[in-house]
């Protein structure tokens, strides 16, 4: 039996800001090409697990582990896609500037690009349906559309790892079954995905591994395995209801939320 390289090890690392701790002690192995939903409640610490994973936050302990190398030995490795609400849509570029920030790693930041990098760069807009939007201002452009230049920027970095923070909030439903099949041939490519969100029925659908947290490991393994009522009660406490049919509900409302939040999941 050959042993599965893992793409990406988590050892024992907690991050913080400062004095505070947002994510205690978390260990946990990806093999090579998985798909992971990683799922917690608001405030659980998803988004500051992603940024310690592409280097913008330091680790206040423990170590990250790519192709068993240090994080940021390996130059644009892992590609990141915040949530939306994190980016400043106002900035002058065009999608295609956009896409072309993709390449920056490759040709560098000063460097014309090639003939390969623009091949590149249309390749992914055409991918994600967008090509005709390429001369159009990012700003202009719907949620969905935003998010698909995001995603074919990601595309075009031609990750190992690609990170995507809530990319199923907020848009159209075309926008979200062509994410889902770009992380298909994505795993095609042995490419790693981990992507944070709110649906646990589309994360028990969908993908291979799942990552509960709550500000510390909760629950890592298949979506059978870590949707259990137990885990889920761990993770979500009060907010998890359980239906006489066993459906589990989570019920969310954040602060300064004028709606709550249903995330569905079926009793295992």
């Amino acid at each position: 039996m050959t042993h599965t390289p893992h793409r990406l090890e988590i050892e024992d690392i907690s991050i913080g800001y400062g004095d505070k701790i947002i994510l205690r002690n978390l260990s946990f192995q990806v093999p090579h090409g998985a798909r992971v939903a990683v799922v917690g409640p608001n405030g659980a610490g998803k988004s500051t697990l992603f940024k310690a994973l592409v280097g913008i936050l330091p680790l206040q302990s423990g170590r990250i582990l790519i192709h068993g190398e240090v994080l940021g030995t390996h130059k644009d490795c892992v590609a990141y896609i915040p949530q939306r609400e994190d980016v400043d849509w106002r900035f002058p570029v065009t999608v295609s500037d956009v896409v072309m920030m993709g390449r920056y790693g490759q040709m560098g930041w000063f460097n014309r690009p090639s003939a390969r990098d623009k091949e590149v760069v249309q390749n992914s807009l055409a991918r994600m349906g967008i090509g005709d939007l390429a001369s159009r201002s990012i700003g202009q452009l719907s949620g969905g559309q935003q998010q698909r230049a995001f995603l074919a920027r990601a595309i075009a970095q031609e990750p190992h790892i690609l990170l995507m923070d809530e990319p199923f909030t907020g848009v159209d439903i075309t926008t979200q079954e062509m994410t889902l099949n770009l992380l298909d041939h994505l795993q095609d490519r042995q490419v790693t995905t981990i992507v944070s969100t709110h649906d646990l029925n589309l994360a028990a659908a969908r993908f291979d591994l799942a990552l509960l947290l709550n500000h510390q490991l909760i629950a890592f393994g298949t979506p059978q395995e870590v949707f259990k009522q137990e885990n889920l009660q761990r993770a979500f406490g009060s907010s998890l209801l359980v239906m006489e049919n066993g459906t589990m509900l989570v019920d969310e409302c954040c602060p300064g939320d004028e709606e709550h939040e249903h995330h569905h999941a079926e009793a295992r």
